[in-house]
């Protein structure tokens, strides 16, 4: 599947939701889709999918999978399995923090995590579409970390 008009519009114009406001009703909660993030002075930061092993056959569960469940994780600041959270952690946050925010994380007063989770959700939205597979959802994941779309690769996760 290629990267179409419809996908360029939805994932660098269509609504974006501010992290802030996680849990998002309108993310379905089963299925393969493509997401974009973008920081509040309008970066494109990142792109990433989900539900690589959904196809038009997978039966739908009662619990959550594919995107939703990949963006609560981003929404949560957690690095521990979420390779989002540590980019952001490494690139954004690590250069504001003050002297006596390295000690407090250092000492165990504060949890680097807290600054992560505080960061995303004071600065960060995403765009999503919802896709038939996770084989398409991959493919224009692919197609926009190597920079196939006017905003160019992501700050983060840039194709090789």
């Amino acid at each position: 599947m290629s990267l179409s008009d419809q996908h360029v519009t939805e994932l660098s114009r269509g609504t974006a939701y501010s992290f802030a406001s996680w849990p998002n009703p309108s993310v379905p909660t089963f299925g393969a889709g493509v997401y974009t993030i973008w920081h509040s002075d309008g970066r494109f930061i990142y792109v990433g999918m989900s539900g690589r092993g959904i196809t038009v056959e997978t039966i739908r569960r009662n619990t959550p999978q594919g995107l939703y469940t990949r963006l609560q994780s981003h929404a949560s600041g957690r690095r521990s399995g979420d390779q989002f959270c540590v980019y952001v952690a490494d690139r954004l946050v690590l250069p504001i923090l003050t002297q006596q925010d390295i000690a407090a994380i250092a000492s165990g007063r504060h949890q680097m995590d807290a600054f992560v989770r505080r960061y995303i959700h004071e600065n960060l939205s995403y765009r999503f579409v919802m896709l038939s597979d996770g084989a398409a959802a991959y493919a224009i994941e692919a197609a926009i970390k190597n920079g196939e779309w006017e905003h160019g690769r992501p700050l983060l996760n840039p194709g090789g």
